[in-house]
């Protein structure tokens, strides 16, 4: 326990002395992330794919606190049980085509941030489980929704947690992703 305490109060010492100032952008900008992917059915059932997520937005944020993002990225994640003779597995392996829009809270040190929006998964995706049973490939709606924290002096870095809702299969792909930004046009 007195190593999570050493943790915690060494992070908060690192944040308080280094000069972190982090304000949402204004501007043109290319944001670009990658990280752990997932995929999860909807039901009660246990199974949880995993796998690799990336994704590129161009962003165009006219205030602080507000943005407007397109993006295209890709999810690949999938997973296999066979426990107690029940079968399942879970995949979603797709290219990710839609659009967003980001409210912040431009406040010190970080800005936590919230996007959802509407978009196309193009693939194949497979929920089977003792509950439900959906195998689709081709073009699905999707609803993405994110949650997470713009750090840094110009809020360069992002650390995020974010999900793609697919209710024609009854799952949702997601992902804990680091980004970070390439300026195009600052305002």
């Amino acid at each position: 326990m007195s190593k999570l305490y050493f943790s915690i109060t060494t992070f908060l010492l690192l944040i308080l002395c280094s000069p972190l100032y982090a304000q949402p952008r204004t501007g043109e900008f290319i944001d670009v992330s990658a990280g752990f992917g997932l995929a999860a059915p909807y039901d009660e059932s246990e199974i949880t794919g995993s796998g690799f997520y990336a994704q590129a937005e161009y962003v165009w944020s006219p205030k602080t606190w507000f943005g407007v993002r397109p993006y295209a990225g890709v999810i690949i994640a999938s997973d296999k049980t066979d426990e107690n003779g029940i079968r399942e597995s879970i995949k979603s392996n797709a290219f990710l085509l839609g659009g967003k829009i980001r409210l912040a809270a431009p406040i010190p040190y970080v800005a936590p941030f919230f996007e959802v929006g509407a978009g196309m998964s193009i693939g194949s995706f497979q929920t089977n489980t003792q509950y439900t049973s959906l195998n689709k490939d081709g073009v699905l709606f999707h609803i993405p929704v994110t949650l997470g924290l713009a750090l840094g002096r110009k809020s360069g870095t992002e650390i995020k947690f974010t999900y793609y809702y697919h209710d024609a299969v009854e799952q949702f792909s997601g992902a804990v992703a680091v980004g970070f930004y390439i300026p195009i046009n600052e305002d």
